[in-house]
């Protein structure tokens, strides 16, 4: 029942975890880089799904997606961009399609210099997960995708978006995504 939406908002930052979410809230990141944060706190609701393809519908701006360095990380932006499997009935109503992956990737983890101590080790069901993922539509459909799920399997390492705190609680909102963004690096 949302009606005249209108937004100064230049992008879309969908954020998979809540701490991320209250980091970028708490140093009003969109204060000095206009857009609007959305997080559904880790798998993505129906609620979340909906209003996010109508504020793109809308709004006519690019969504640009933060996740974990992970297989479930892009297993959640899957959901948004291309359905859940428990609701492949309702997937043209729910879906949005092209969402940017902006980060953590897997080559932001050598590139930002994240230390071994922040990189985790990725259990089998991790690797076996990140090889069915290569063969997805929405894999197999971006070359980039694919090169930075292979870099992931072949290293069998992971990182959350925590990691980046380990350079200061701040270097998430003031250099990381700063830097992603004026580079234009997303994928």
């Amino acid at each position: 029942r949302i009606s005249d939406l209108r937004s100064d908002a230049e992008f879309i930052l969908l954020v998979e975890k809540d701490a991320a979410f209250m980091r970028l809230s708490e140093d009003r990141f969109y204060n000095k880089y206009p857009c609007i944060i959305i997080t559904a706190k880790g798998q993505p609701d129906v609620a979340t799904r909906l209003f996010l393809k109508r504020l793109k519908q809308t709004l006519q701006i690019p969504i640009l997606g933060l996740v974990d360095s992970d297989p479930y990380g892009l297993k959640i932006l899957s959901v948004y961009m291309s359905g859940s499997k428990n609701m492949s009935y309702d997937s043209a109503n729910l879906t949005t399609p092209d969402i940017k992956w902006l980060g953590v990737r897997p080559s932001d983890l050598d590139k930002y210099r994240i230390p071994e101590q922040c990189r985790l080790p990725m259990s089998e069901h991790d690797i076996r997960t990140g090889k069915e993922l290569l063969e997805e539509e929405f894999i197999q459909k971006n070359p980039h995708w694919c090169q930075e799920l292979e870099i992931m399997v072949k290293r069998r390492e992971k990182a959350e978006i925590q990691a980046l705190s380990n350079f200061g609680f701040q270097f998430l909102t003031q250099h990381y995504l700063p830097a992603k963004i004026a580079a234009g690096d997303w994928i």
